[in-house]
């Protein structure tokens, strides 16, 4: 029981302090500040191909930072990727952990518990009977599953429903759920409310929710965020300012959170991309949109390397 209890997860205190990643051709996101308490849901907000997903692999040690300063459960980034991967997990992000639609549910449930024992479990573990193992393995799956809200008896299927016949929040319910099967002190979300209505929207921050009560902390890309969440931009110059959490979040970051719209942005997560930390000399009323966009899908399509 005391052994357990050791393995529930205990959310990650996570500080930034002027954080940025450039590339060859520019910034994805820079100057990003704040600080967020142990189980705290941080929400980080903008348009799609604002750099919110390059900030989210970053803080979870998946994307080498250029600039600045991050800790994450007290391991410094980017030297301490590895250490910081070890405890953090991802829930869906396009093109890095995505569920595979020709799987069903309780393949990829399976798997991913397979995958944890093997890589994760100690050697104590390793050494208990088949029968103990596959009971430790089920309930671990079933804590993960109730976590994240999936109800398998609901589907189409059950178990066998196949992902590519999920319906938008089931599929974000069990991408959240083989996250928690490795119980992580971190579990960051991209798209959390992509081609959702307003009450699936409401629900999944609901889920989000009683993931960080729970003692996780939650970083989650998202369009607009929810008035009790941590709010991070990644565009400078938003109206809005950020919104703590009274019981999980510390200070704030300011409002000049990043200037990823001021260049043409572009990250190489693993070549050591230019650590020159200062701007290029562009006029920011001359830079559109879409060269954000470029430079966040040019950083994300080094994600394998990283």
């Amino acid at each position: 029981m005391g052994a357990e209890a050791d393995e529930r997860p205990h959310g990650a205190a996570v500080v930034a302090d002027g954080f940025g990643l450039k590339g060859p051709r520019g910034w994805a996101f820079r100057e990003v500040s704040f600080r967020a308490g142990p189980g705290a849901l941080v929400a980080i907000e903008g348009p799609s191909g604002s750099g919110r997903t390059c900030l989210l692999l970053a803080l979870t040690g998946r994307m080498k930072a250029t600039e600045g300063t991050a800790e994450v459960g007290g391991l410094p980034l980017p030297r301490k990727m590895a250490g910081v991967r070890r405890f953090t997990a991802l829930g869906q992000v396009p093109g890095v952990s995505e569920l595979d639609p020709a799987f069903t549910v309780a393949e990829h449930l399976g798997e991913r518990a397979l995958l944890q024992r093997r890589f994760d479990g100690s050697v104590r573990a390793l050494l208990r009977r088949p029968a103990e193992r596959a009971a430790s393995t089920r309930a671990r799956i079933d804590e993960a599953v109730a976590a994240a809200g999936l109800d398998l008896a609901a589907l189409p299927k059950g178990e066998r429903t196949s992902v590519r016949d999920l319906e938008r929040l089931e599929a974000l319910r069990l991408s959240i759920a083989l996250a928690l099967i490795g119980r992580p002190r971190l579990l960051a979300v991209d798209d959390t409310d992509l081609k959702l209505s307003d009450a699936d929207r409401a629900e999944a921050w609901a889920l989000l929710r009683s993931v960080a009560e729970s003692g996780t902390t939650v970083l989650a890309v998202c369009s607009e965020a929810p008035e009790d969440a941590l709010r991070i931009t990644t565009l400078d110059g938003q109206d809005g300012q950020d919104r703590k959490t009274p019981e999980t979040t510390e200070a704030s970051e300011t409002p000049e959170t990043t200037e990823a719209s001021k260049t043409d942005a572009d990250a190489d997560t693993d070549s050591g991309a230019d650590t020159d930390t200062r701007t290029a000399d562009t006029d920011a009323d001359h830079v559109t949109e879409d060269t954000t966009e470029e430079g966040a899908a040019d950083a994300l399509a080094e994600t394998g390397r990283a």
